[in-house]
């Protein structure tokens, strides 16, 4: 076994017997469009951080376009909109996928983002102390640079932009790093359906460089990997499943795979001020204080 290995079995293994409520990690994936496959990558990376050992909840933030429950083949009756409606409480919206992998059904219209009451607001936060036992959560954002998606970016402890091989994705994926930048200085990128790991990582070179040359704010933009171009994660889709159950020993799956090894490391190398140090419920109460 590598040190590498040797060093992710470790945490691992920690993780499972030493977890502290206290320090659910929030993370946020995002994308500069539509249609890079920004949800198909939040829903298997989730699945497997899950067969890990640690609890996971995954938040449907793509207003207008939420559509986690079908990837994952569940069904639906309330979301986040009725919860700030007081129409029901956080727990009616949690659906388990699987033992240890919670979906928060979002909402598919843009109303959800319209409520100022801090009453409705304070219901939720108390409702939501239940998920305080949580490993990781993570969102997937709706695209673009809107308000309400910088409004996770800020919030969340790390920030995942996806893009793809295509000139129109690669300069939104750059635009959004430029405004994230300014409200988190790590970034993460992933490069999805390209012909090869190579091309993915050349594609990160040139966004790392245009943004070392011209962002005033200094940024860390990490390499999470890249997953090639396959039939089989199209097939999973159209199947509501999930490639990474469904061809485990596929090459799809492998870098999937690497991409979790190399987010746990990167996750335990954050430094002491960028540690994630608040609950579940204080993340939602940090976050709806600034919609």
């Amino acid at each position: 076994m590598n040190t590498q290995a040797q060093k992710l079995k470790e945490i691992v293994e920690k993780a499972q017997v030493e977890h502290n409520p206290l320090t659910t990690k929030v993370l946020a994936i995002t994308s500069g469009k539509g249609g890079v496959g920004k949800s198909m990558i939040a829903s298997n990376l989730a699945t497997s951080l899950v067969r890990r050992g640690y609890k996971v909840g995954i938040f449907d933030a793509s207003i207008g376009l939420a559509n986690l429950d079908i990837i994952f083949n569940v069904h639906t009756k309330k979301n986040l909109l009725n919860v700030l409606k007081g129409e029901c409480d956080l727990k009616d919206i949690v659906i388990e996928v699987e033992e240890n992998l919670l979906l928060f059904s979002g909402e598919s219209g843009s109303e959800i983002f319209n409520f100022e009451s801090q009453d409705i607001y304070s219901k939720l936060i108390e409702a939501s102390e239940f998920l305080d036992t949580l490993d990781y959560f993570i969102i997937d954002t709706g695209s673009g640079i809107g308000k309400n998606v910088q409004t996770f970016l800020e919030h969340a402890d790390e920030v995942i932009v996806v893009t793809i091989p295509d000139p129109t994705a690669i300069t939104d994926a750059y635009a959004l790093i430029k405004i994230a930048s300014l409200l988190n200085e790590n970034l993460n990128l992933i490069v999805n359906a390209t012909e090869n790991e190579r091309e993915g990582r050349f594609i990160y070179e040139r966004i790392r460089k245009v943004a070392e040359n011209n962002l005033e704010n200094p940024l860390f933009l990490n390499f999470l990997g890249a997953i090639d171009n396959s039939r089989i994660i199209s097939k999973s889709l159209k199947l509501r499943t999930l490639f990474i159950k469904t061809h485990p020993h596929s090459i799809a799956s492998y870098q999937l795979e690497e991409i979790v090894d190399n987010l746990i490391l990167q996750l335990e190398h954050l430094s002491p001020a960028k540690k994630p140090k608040n609950s579940f419920g204080l993340f939602f109460k940090r976050l709806f204080e600034n919609i």
